[in-house]
Parts: structure tokens; C-alpha cells; sequence
């Protein structure tokens, strides 16, 4: 939910995950929100069945800011481990809608202060672009390595100025990658229902 999704594909990843709320309802899944946005990502709904209050969290979610993209990913892979933990969920499907550009770091999602000395081409004390994307790669290779997991990368990066990195997040985490260049919720939400129906039938 970051500034670089801007408004019309905001909307659109609302709308996909509106669809897919009503089809994990029909199968009995469980479902959670993690927008990130600001300096650190948020779980907004813990895994539940419940639809309406997942809609009502959906749509007070708030837009705009940075894109802590490893945070999310890191929460992701705790909420999922909790869920496995309590014995009500077996496969647990990341599906992230994102355009792959992070740009804050681990360290300040958590609270502290990003050490430039830590990153030899950081400028003006800020992580470099590589530096952000060594650390959402290394989350992703942690969830490839984690029993039941996978990863369902929905780049909406324009593809005229792609840098990729989507496509990346999505190999590191031996998961499945789809580019979809206009933002629309119903193409979203269809890709990644036939996506799902895919891994559940693995």
C-alpha cells in the first residue's frame, strides 16, 4: 500500500482481494491481510474465515509512504508459521501484489536507525536500491526453505520500466510469478485463483 502502487492499482489490489476473500470463503480457507506501507508492514487481519470483517479492514486500509517490502515478507512467514503452529492450517500461499521496489530497510521496519557503514554504497546515509533488494531476496530464500509455503509474486510494475526485481523475489522463493501490465482487480484476482487452485492441487 505504499506511494509507488499509486491509487488506480491500490484499487485494483483491493478489488482482487475482494475476490479472493469470497473464494476462500466458499473453500474454508483462512485468510489474512499484511499491506505495507510507512516504515513497517502491518498485519491488519490475522488469518480468519470471517469475510466481512476482512472487507471492513480491506477497505479502511490505509495508502501512501514508503515500501518495507522485507518486513512483509518476514510477517508473512510468521504469520503463516503461527497459523501451521495451531494445527488448523497445513499450506500456507504468500500472495504478493507488489511492484518488487523496496525501499526501507529491516532495521528501520524494526525501530532502529539504518547504519550506512553497513551498505558500501549507501548515499547520503540511505541504503542503496541493491542493499534492499539483497535483503527482500534473502527473506524470499528463507520462505523457499519453510515446509508448506508458496509464494505467488503479482508484479504490476508498468513492464516498459521493469526493473524485475518481482520476478526475482519470486525465483528466490521458488514460487510462481505473474506481470500483469494494467492494473484490474478482476484479472488479478483471476490469475491468482487459478494460481491457487494450482498449488492446492500439488
Amino acid at each position: 500500500a505504499s506511494g509507488s502502487m499509486a491509487l488506480n492499482r491500490m484499487n485494483a489490489a483491493k478489488g482482487a482481494a475482494m475476490s479472493l476473500l469470497t473464494e476462500a470463503y466458499q473453500s474454508r480457507d483462512q485468510i489474512s491481510l499484511i499491506p505495507f506501507q510507512g516504515d513497517a508492514a502491518d498485519v491488519l487481519l490475522p488469518p480468519t474465515k470471517s469475510i466481512a470483517m476482512a472487507k471492513k479492514r480491506l477497505e479502511s486500509m490505509p495508502c501512501g509512504g514508503g515500501s518495507p517490502l522485507a518486513d512483509a515478507l518476514q510477517k508473512a512467514m510468521l504469520t503463516g508459521l503461527n497459523a501451521q503452529k495451531s494445527g488448523d492450517v497445513g499450506k500456507v500461499v504468500v500472495v504478493l501484489i507488489s511492484d518488487g521496489r523496496a525501499n526501507v530497510p529491516l532495521c528501520v521496519s524494526a525501530g532502529e536507525e539504518f547504519d550506512p557503514d553497513a551498505d558500501e554504497d549507501s548515499k547520503d546515509g540511505k541504503p542503496s536500491r541493491k542493499y534492499l533488494k539483497e535483503e527482500v531476496l534473502a527473506c524470499a530464500k528463507q520462505m523457499a526453505a519453510l515446509q508448506g509455503f508458496n509464494l505467488l509474486a503479482i508484479d504490476t510494475e508498468n513492464k516498459f520500466i521493469s526493473t524485475g526485481v518481482a520476478k526475482e523475489i519470486a525465483n528466490a522463493a521458488m514460487g510462481k510469478y505473474h506481470q500483469i501490465s494494467k492494473a484490474d482487480g478482476g484479472a488479478i484476482a483471476s490469475v491468482t485463483n487459478q494460481a491457487l487452485n494450482a498449488i492446492k492441487n500439488e
